[in-house]
């Protein structure tokens, strides 16, 4: 019951939509969930998050979107043979986008010199 309650208002943040295909109530949940933790681990700002499933023959596409703080939107998508695996697919895809993301702005603020420091060529003996 508690798990519930943490996403009543989430719902208009990560948005699980469908065209064709019975999600049920347990994969949603499963989405909110695996939004929040990858989120939260990399950046914890979440604007928005559309998740989608539809059919593409014999398996299931989805595609995650993922709007974190004032980044571009991060978009990735998976098949598989189930909405879970497709989903599981998808968001390891954006996973592995956020974590490059990260690390590129955590380099990019090691090499801005400090406003403190003096550089070699103009230190006086």
């Amino acid at each position: 019951m508690e798990v519930l309650m943490e996403f009543d208002g989430l719902d208009n943040v990560i948005t699980v939509k469908s065209a064709n295909v019975d999600l049920g109530q347990a994969l949603p949940q499963h989405v909110r969930e695996s939004v929040l933790r990858i989120t939260e681990k990399y950046f914890g700002e979440l604007v928005a998050a559309p998740v989608y499933f539809s059919r593409e023959g014999p398996l299931f596409r989805c595609a995650v979107n993922l709007q974190i703080g004032s980044f571009k939107m991060i978009s990735a998508g998976g098949l598989g043979t189930d909405c879970y695996q497709a989903f599981n697919v998808a968001i390891e895809k954006a996973a592995k986008q956020l974590r490059r993301k990260k690390r590129a702005v955590r380099d990019n603020r090691a090499r801005r010199p400090s406003r403190t420091t003096i550089p070699f060529a103009d230190a006086r003996p």
